[in-house]
């Protein structure tokens, strides 16, 4: 389901991911051309986590002010995590921050949750 969600057939979250490039570009006026990387998506099964990166189609480099960076062929940028928690590791996260759930909403298979957290008194 999570590969599913992240490598849609659509395209959707690569156009996400990859307009991270359109944004630095417009931030820092780089080179970043996002035709030359390819979207990857997977979950990491040791951190709980999926990890976005966008991977260069070739060997080439990337400019920003004063300075060059040179990327390998199917080397990585690193733009995104998100975590996924269970019941329990969400709960203690919330609690160790101070946090205890009033409520929350489940679906049917239990895959997806919504909390309603309110600060401990």
């Amino acid at each position: 389901i999570l590969n599913a969600a992240y490598n849609d057939q659509a395209g959707v979250t690569a156009a996400f991911n990859l307009n991270v490039l359109t944004r630095i570009n417009a931030e820092l006026a780089t080179n970043l051309d996002p035709k030359h990387f390819l979207h990857h998506a997977f979950y990491n099964t040791e951190k709980g986590r999926i990890e976005m990166h966008l991977h260069s189609r070739f060997a080439q480099t990337i400019y920003v002010n004063d300075q060059s960076f040179a990327l390998a062929a199917n080397e990585s940028i690193h733009t995104e995590n998100s975590y996924k928690y269970t019941t329990t590791e969400l709960q203690a996260l919330a609690h160790e921050a101070g946090w205890h759930a009033k409520n929350s909403w489940q679906d049917e298979q239990g895959l997806f949750a919504v909390y309603y957290f309110s600060a401990t008194d």
